[in-house]
Order: structure tokens, then sequence, then C-alpha cells
């Protein structure tokens, strides 16, 4: 049998279909009573203390933002974070992503890893859900997703600093090259290279390990073999911690180790007056260093009750900025969220503020150099040119 539409049932049905899409649409937009905010992060291995602090930041955030009565649209809303362990691995990371999804989170603060972020974008940018990595490495944004943001400066900056500081301030022409393997340290390693044979130092020894290697006797023997003056590496603090180790076994410890922002931690000052001199370049300031960094260390070590590993600051702003995207955008729609996020001058409670350009790059990023000094590290300048 056929059905020949009448005006009065063509009508009905477009009536039905109004009110039917209506209502999808007041569905789409309703805000739910718990919003869940996605974490990943290492918190196993030898990375956990950073992750672990970049979680604790997000979890300051959302006490303190639950406490407070968030409201979108009027209605009361609270935070709920889902937090996974992406174990500094690539494969772990796209499972763990694969979770956050499947749990419904509407945004992502994640990861610490470049290559764990590069993995895992694909997975939120299918749905439309914004990932906030601390990732330093300029290929993550260069995927073309609209929903990568980065928290800090990328290594592109970086490279620069490395060049410029170590060129500068260090009386030597003979340096040493160490990177981790991975897809930050590699490609990092090859900027500061770049970047110092433009300032006519020679690279005498150069070596490519992996992220959890300890072992760097070998490494130590080219080194003083070489008669190198500089160290310059993208290895992690405990890798860094057991170079030190090894140069201190040969009696060669009078050069300066010069690594960037894997090293600026409060493990990595065990190794402080070991050698010459040991720095760090990274796009983390110091909370210490920003007007609000010392309420928000307070806060901080009372909760937590241990300093700051890392760059908790910048997730705890993250989580800020990302809260207010929602309620600016009057939706916890992952889609809206990240067109608010693209459009928004955040304010960022420590840091100040944060705005992202057309690629998802930080705007107010910027690179300091650091000298490890006993018991802190000793701000030596930033710059956001080099």
């Amino acid at each position: 049998m056929q059905f020949h539409p009448t005006r009065r049932s063509t009508l009905a049905l477009l009536t039905v279909g109004l009110l039917t899409s209506g209502a999808l649409l007041q569905g789409c937009n309703n805000i739910p009573s718990t919003i869940k905010i996605g974490v990943a992060q290492p918190l196993t291995g030898n990375l956990a203390a950073l992750g672990q602090d970049l979680l604790n930041g997000v979890n300051l955030a959302v006490e303190e933002l639950n406490k407070e009565g968030f409201k979108v649209k009027g209605k009361p809303v609270t935070f709920e974070v889902i937090a996974v362990d992406d174990q500094a691995d690539p494969k772990t990371a796209k499972e763990v992503a694969n979770q956050l999804v499947d749990a419904g989170v509407v945004a992502v603060i994640g990861h610490l890893n470049s290559g764990q972020s590069i993995e895992a974008a694909p997975i939120y940018a299918a749905k439309h859900i914004a990932q906030l990595a601390i990732s330093t490495n300029p290929k993550y944004t260069q995927l073309g997703f609209d929903t990568t943001f980065r928290l800090v400066a990328n290594d592109n900056l970086q490279a620069k600093a490395i060049g410029s500081f170590s060129a500068s301030q260090f009386p030597a022409t003979k340096y040493a090259l160490l990177d981790d393997g991975t897809v930050y340290g590699k490609d990092l390693a090859s900027g500061a290279e770049t970047q110092l044979k433009g300032a006519k130092k020679e690279i005498v020894v150069k070596q490519s390990t992996d992220e959890k290697n300890v072992k760097f006797e070998d490494f130590a023997q080219q080194v003083k073999a070489a008669g190198a003056e500089v160290i310059v590496t993208t290895v992690s603090d405990f890798q860094v911690l057991a170079l030190l180790e090894a140069l201190q076994k040969i009696d060669y410890t009078k050069v300066n180790v010069l690594g960037a922002d894997t090293i600026k931690t409060t493990d990595m000052l065990k190794g402080s007056g070991i050698v010459k001199g040991l720095f760090a370049t990274t796009p983390i300031l110091d909370a210490k260093e920003f007007a609000a960094g010392s309420a928000f260390l307070a806060k901080y070590r009372n909760k937590f009750k241990i300093e700051p590993a890392y760059a908790g600051h910048y997730t705890y702003d993250a989580m800020y900025v990302l809260a207010a995207a929602i309620r600016r955008g009057e939706s916890a729609n992952p889609e809206t969220i990240v067109q608010t996020l693209r459009k928004i001058d955040g304010y960022a409670p420590v840091t100040g503020s944060m705005k992202w350009n057309d690629q998802g790059e930080q705007r107010y990023g910027v690179i300091g150099v650091y000298n490890a000094r006993g018991s802190a590290w000793d701000s030596q300048v930033r710059s956001d040119s080099w």
C-alpha cells in the first residue's frame, strides 16, 4: 500500500519533525549536573612525580570551582576529574585516550610527553574534544586539528634559547649533545644543534639513547676523551642524575650541563654542585615568579603536603580557563567548548592569561633559563623571542 500525503498530513509531519528536532537541539544544549574533565598524564614510572603534579593542579582547581558553586546558565554544575595513566608510552596513551572518550569527558588536560600527545590527538579530535597539552614539540599543533591547544611555548623557541644562552654565556667551543630518542627529545636536540652550529660551536660528541636508559658510562668517557666543555641534553631528570654520577666516577665534572624542561624538577636539584654548572631551559616558569604564585603555592602545599614538582600551576590555570569557556559558551558540548577556547583570552589565576592563535599555540609563551643552586632553581633570564 502506497502512502499519498495530503496537505493536512504533510503539515502534521512537519510539525512533528520541528518538535522532534527542537527537542533534540534542546537536549544537545542541556547542561549536565556533572561535567567530566579528563586528565591524561604519566602517573607511574620514572615520570610519575611530574604527571602527578600536573594532575594535582587540575584537582586543586576543580575543588575550588566546585566549592564556589560553579554555574552554567544559572544551573549549578559539579566538575568531575577522570584521571588516567598513560605510563609515558605512546601505545598506552592511545588506549587511555579511548577510555576517556568512552567515559564521556568534554575536554582533556594532557599529555605531558609530546609523543603521547601526538598519538592521542586524533582520538580526541574525532570526537571534537579539546586537548590542552603541556607538550612542547611543534608537530603537536601541526596535525591540522582544531582541538589541539598548547599551554606553553613550543620547542622552536626553546631550541633558540638553548643555542643563544649556551653560545653567549659559556666560554666554550666544544659541545656534547645527548637526546632521549623520543619525538620531543630528538627534535629539540636537532633544533639546538642547528642553533649551536650557527653560533660556530663544534659538536664533538653526539648520542641518542632512549627515555629509560640510566647507563651513561660510555657517553661520559666519550665526553672526556673529546674534551667537551658543555653537555646539551634533552633527557629527563633521573637520566641526567645518572649521567652526573658517571662523570663523577671518571673525575670529569668541570663541565656545564644545559638541559631542557624535563630536568627542571625538584629531584634534579640533587645534582646541584656536582658539575661546574647545571642549567635548564624551560617554557615553564616557576609559580613564585608570578604575582599570584605565592597564594597558589600555599594552597598547593596545604592540600598535598609536598612541594610542586613541575608545572601544576599551568594545569591549574588550564582548568580555570576551560571552566570559563564552558560558562561563556553556555554549553558543555565538546565542539562548543573548542570553538569558545579558540576565541577566548582566558583569565589564568597564576600565570595571568591563556590565549591561543589559530594553530593552538600559546600567544604568551616564553622560555626561561634557570641555574640549579643548592635547593632551588634560580632564574637567569627569560624571553619570548630569543
